[in-house]
């Protein structure tokens, strides 16, 4: 009888223990370690240095595409490409910290020569010298229009059939080459390495259009030199044989002279 209660009262304490054991709460719950930090990738093997990239200046700007953004200059601009000079400027701006500033006329600038053939009647090295002389090799700003010094140097050359002159009044710039007078009549675009102004005319130098100096007439042929209003000179080598018929005809006066003051004598 002992042994089986004492069987009894141990079932009763197991089942009574049970429930307790299934029915704790999750935070009765052992807490979980904290989730450690994610395993550092471990280092590259070594080789040879990577290549990285270095960035590079934009380079020098696009003339052309300033151009054509403004609007209004497509025969300034296919003068440009005909002649390739937008590779000159390219070239200007790399190789120098001085810049560019350019003259731009317009379309309607552009009408009247064209009208008029003039472009036409040009050759391949006039064209580059006219759209070179559009161009400073160097920036001026607009308040430096007011102290520069005359004449300007363009990238056509310099002297007097070359040059270009600005001239201010007011809030007025002129830009005269001796042919033509033109107005700055616009900012284009500028910056501290070019500056685009918009002419009212096309700057054409005096090179190139100035009437040009007659050629000297050629020297007459050797026989008829020195022939005038007085009539042919006496060759030279027969200016011994005139100057010694002179001297003849001088003494027979003389003789004759002589011989008729004789014979009044005799009469006397």
């Amino acid at each position: 009888m002992k042994t089986q209660i004492i069987i009894s009262i141990s079932l009763a304490f197991l089942l009574l223990n049970i429930p307790k054991t299934l029915s704790l709460s999750p935070a009765a719950a052992p807490a979980k370690p904290p989730p450690s930090s994610p395993p550092t990738a471990p280092p590259p093997a070594q080789g040879p240095a990577a290549m990285v990239p270095v960035q590079t200046s934009k380079g020098p700007l696009n003339v052309l595409k300033v151009l054509q953004k403004a609007g209004h200059f497509s025969n300034f601009i296919r003068l440009i490409k005909t002649t390739q000079e937008d590779i000159q400027f390219a070239s200007q701006l790399n190789a120098s910290d001085d810049g560019i500033t350019v003259f731009a006329p317009t379309d309607g600038a552009f009408s009247a020569i064209i009208k008029a053939g003039v472009l036409n009647s040009l050759s391949d090295q006039e064209k580059i010298q006219l759209v070179q002389f559009h161009v400073i090799p160097r920036q001026i700003s607009t308040p430096q229009f007011q102290t520069v010094s005359n004449p300007l140097k363009t990238l056509a050359g310099s002297g007097k059939r070359f040059q270009l002159n600005v001239t201010t009044s007011d809030s007025m710039v002129n830009v005269t080459s001796g042919l033509t007078n033109a107005t700055v009549s616009g900012i284009v675009y500028a910056d501290d390495k070019v500056a685009i102004y918009q002419v009212d005319k096309v700057l054409l130098p005096m090179e190139i259009f100035a009437p040009k100096a007659l050629a000297p007439a050629p020297a007459p042929p050797k026989s008829l030199k020195g022939e005038g209003a007085d009539g042919p000179a006496v060759p030279k080598d027969a200016s011994g044989a005139a100057l010694g018929c002179v001297v003849g005809w001088k003494n027979v006066v003389m003789v004759g002279a002589a011989t008729v003051a004789a014979v009044a004598l005799a009469f006397l």
